[in-house]
């Protein structure tokens, strides 16, 4: 995939390794061969709550990326970003193409969201959080997303774009939220279809690089 290749850049990620969408956008600049710095934010004990820190985003969550002095906040929004600054071919140029991404960008700020990202931080870090309700959202995610990646590769327009890596996180580590993804075949498929593609990443709980 074409992209562009700054002579100097700094980017730098607020970021925690076991944030899926803190990988998401890690993975991402990966694939762009896009050097970036990586800043802890310790959600886990609340270093996001600092006040310096809510004056970058004021929802106080992370991923935060500055480009050269561009705060971009929210997975979704970097990708797109990104994607339109340096990676045109993970998105589309028409007003079809890019609504097909939205939905799925939408889809995992909600569904994927309240899912099986809920159900993993339940386990995860014994957040209040209504399990049973996350559990069930889960495997309605898990079950819609098998019996469309059955019928395409990718989440839309037959390629992967920036649709499959929003998506991508949380589904592929739901094992850690008790979901089993050892009954959606299809699923599994599209998550080792990430993994052989050109820069991916793993973290833990997700694949590892295939071996050569």
């Amino acid at each position: 995939m074409t992209h562009a290749h700054p002579t100097s850049r700094d980017i730098l990620i607020y970021d925690h390794p076991l944030s899926g969408n803190c990988h998401k956008i890690r993975m991402f600049l990966t694939m762009l061969d896009l050097p970036y710095r990586l800043e802890l934010m310790n959600v886990l004990e609340h270093a996001n709550q600092a006040d310096w820190f809510g004056k970058l985003n004021p929802l106080r969550q992370i991923p935060v990326v500055i480009d050269d002095g561009t705060v971009i906040q929210d997975s979704q929004a970097i990708l797109l970003y990104f994607a339109l600054k340096d990676g045109p071919d993970w998105i589309d140029p028409t007003p079809q193409g890019m609504a097909a991404i939205a939905e799925w960008l939408s889809y995992a700020a909600k569904e994927v969201s309240n899912g099986p990202q809920m159900a993993r931080l339940y386990h995860l870090a014994d957040e209040d959080i209504d399990i049973r309700r996350a559990t069930a959202e889960g495997e309605r995610v898990l079950g819609h997303l098998d019996t469309h990646l059955s019928r395409h590769d990718w989440l839309c327009l037959d390629r992967p774009t920036i649709a499959d890596l929003a998506v991508f996180p949380y589904v592929a580590l739901s094992r850690q939220g008790k979901l089993s993804l050892d009954e959606r075949p299809s699923v599994l498929a599209w998550i080792d279809r990430i993994a052989a593609l050109p820069g991916y990443i793993p973290m833990p709980g997700l694949p590892e690089l295939a071996t050569q």
